[in-house]
């Protein structure tokens, strides 16, 4: 969706961590708790969203995984000057590939993989943390409750994925303003 955006609208995206759920156990929740949450039909939904984008949608059956580590992890990416990969790899690994990038070992081989350095220290140790719940405040603090979460021209919040007709509406409002 994000490359989408940047295609058609010539948007440019910055990417910031967002802990939607820190409360998780540190080994996830039951995707059937997702389920009694949203309804059955949730993951039908979701489904539906990433085809109309072109996307895979085969997140792991089981778990929804606490992402805390994840997103330490891509913070020390962005301090290497790896983060557009290290983010995309994550998201393939979730997304795509069935991978818990709540589980160490999946992060430890995802970050050998991606040559960061020091990667231990964000993965266990909870080094970037401190930025994890900082820009995590920081979207809470403006409203924003949901992924994905877009901030057009620091103004106006789009939460969710949503189609291409509501980023028309988005830009146009702000065109006007």
């Amino acid at each position: 969706m994000a490359e989408r955006l940047e295609r058609r609208f010539g948007a440019q995206i910055d990417w910031l961590p967002f802990d939607l759920h820190p409360e998780y156990p540190p080994e996830g929740i039951p995707r059937g708790e997702l389920n009694r949450r949203y309804g059955e039909s949730f993951h039908e939904r979701l489904g539906s969203a990433f085809e109309r984008d072109g996307l895979l949608y085969n997140p792991p059956p089981e778990v929804v995984p606490n992402s805390s580590a994840a997103l330490r992890l891509t913070e020390l990416a962005r301090a290497q000057d790896k983060h557009a990969p290290t983010h995309d790899r994550l998201m393939q690994a979730y997304w795509e590939e069935s991978q818990n990038i709540g589980d160490p070992e999946v992060l430890r081989t995802l970050a050998s993989e991606l040559r960061l350095e020091d990667s231990e220290a964000a993965i266990t140790a909870g080094l970037h943390g401190d930025d994890v719940a900082r820009a995590t405040a920081e979207a809470q603090a403006i409203g924003i409750n949901a992924i994905p979460a877009f901030l057009l021209d620091d103004r106006l919040i789009v939460l969710g994925a949503q189609p291409d007709k509501v980023f028309e509406q988005a830009f146009d409002q702000l065109a006007r303003a």
